[in-house]
């Protein structure tokens, strides 16, 4: 029986190429147990303005969270960052075509105080993958038995885990990967290419990578926008 697993740390407002890893694959490991990178897209993402892109970041507590796990990375609730994001959401979307119904589902989210960056993430991306229609279960990491490894022998051993015979990796898996780690666990590799839909925007000229937010403002049925067009490059490692 073939199960294919990805794996994605976690991101704030994810853009569309990571509900494509999910919706792809029969389990999804949510990676919290590894450090924070910062200036990656784990607090921050971008929504479409009039103007063009713009950056909303949650902010963290500076001392020692670059040293962190992502799963205990703290945000910095001193500063009024969940005000200003709604609020940004709302002056660049209110005349989206499903921005009433998106905007009362995403408030909650920005009317409760969170404590951990991770466990915010994932409550959202919880109700995503919901309104995506997406059914791919979602495991967390830090759920699993403790993996003493890094990179490839940690990507490795949670698709052994997860009993994995596909391991979906992103693009950037070529640059790290070891193919004969994969190869010699009967686990075959294949890598997302994805190719980004065109969807109707709040503001004329269309502009790729933004939040899912975007999209989920902007079209009626979003869900169908996932995967027009993905493509993806298959190597087969199976022995």
């Amino acid at each position: 029986m073939t199960c294919v697993v990805s794996i994605h740390q976690p991101a704030y407002l994810p853009w569309l190429g990571y509900f494509d890893k999910i919706q792809r694959a029969d389990k999804f490991i949510y990676l919290d147990t590894v450090q924070f990178q910062k200036n990656s897209f784990q607090n921050r993402n971008k929504i479409r303005t009039q103007q063009g892109p713009m950056w909303v970041t949650v902010p963290l507590r500076t001392k020692g969270h670059l040293g962190e796990t992502l799963q205990s990375t703290t945000i910095n609730n001193e500063i009024d960052w969940r005000r200003k994001h709604l609020g940004a959401l709302q002056a660049n979307y209110a005349r989206a075509v499903n921005f009433d119904g998106i905007f009362a589902r995403l408030r909650p989210f920005y009317e409760s105080e969170w404590t951990h960056l991770s466990d915010f993430c994932h409550a959202m991306l919880l109700s995503f993958v919901e309104w995506l229609s997406i059914a791919t279960p979602i495991v967390k990491a830090s759920d699993l038995p403790p993996v003493d490894a890094r990179k490839s022998d940690l990507v490795l051993e949670l698709c052994r885990q997860a009993g994995a015979t596909t391991y979906l990796s992103g693009s950037q898996g070529r640059d790290y990967l070891d193919m004969n780690s994969f190869a010699d666990a009967g686990i075959a590799v294949e890598f997302q290419d994805y190719v980004h839909p065109v969807y109707s925007q709040a503001y004329p000229g269309f502009v790729p990578n933004m939040a899912v937010v975007d999209l989920l403002m902007c079209e009626r049925d979003p869900a169908r926008f996932l995967r027009p067009n993905a493509q993806s490059s298959a190597m087969s490692l199976n022995p």
